[in-house]
């Protein structure tokens, strides 16, 4: 059973900054394409940002400049680091696992809810 486990979300004040990690077993992690996903109330999952095994990396559109995707090879681990969190980065955010860059993910993890507000 392919498990991806997220952890690190959290509230914080708008400007702030939260980490968010992600998981998983080392077969998963080096045949996949990582990523992380996010749903707002009443709003579909979107894409954030995802990662190849070689470390190129891709984002939407909204998050570029602010938010970085990493990955540690060592511990199986992909990460989000988020800066300049705005209120409408408020969502439950969920790293995906997928066979392809521009597909869907075919695992996911439980999600982690990130709120920003004052």
């Amino acid at each position: 059973q392919v498990q991806l486990v997220e952890s690190g979300g959290g509230l914080v004040q708008p400007g702030g900054s939260l980490r968010l990690f992600c998981a998983t077993s080392k077969n998963i992690f080096s045949t996949y394409v990582m990523g992380w996903y996010r749903q707002a109330p009443g709003k579909q999952r979107e894409l954030v940002a995802k990662i190849l095994s070689g470390g190129s990396t891709m984002y939407e559109d909204s998050v570029k400049g602010r938010f970085t995707i990493s990955r540690d090879n060592a511990k199986n681990t992909v990460y989000l680091q988020m800066n300049s969190l705005k209120p409408e980065d408020t969502a439950v955010y969920y790293c995906g696992a997928g066979r392809t860059i521009y597909g869907p993910a075919d695992y996911w993890g439980q999600g982690t809810q990130v709120t920003v507000s004052s």
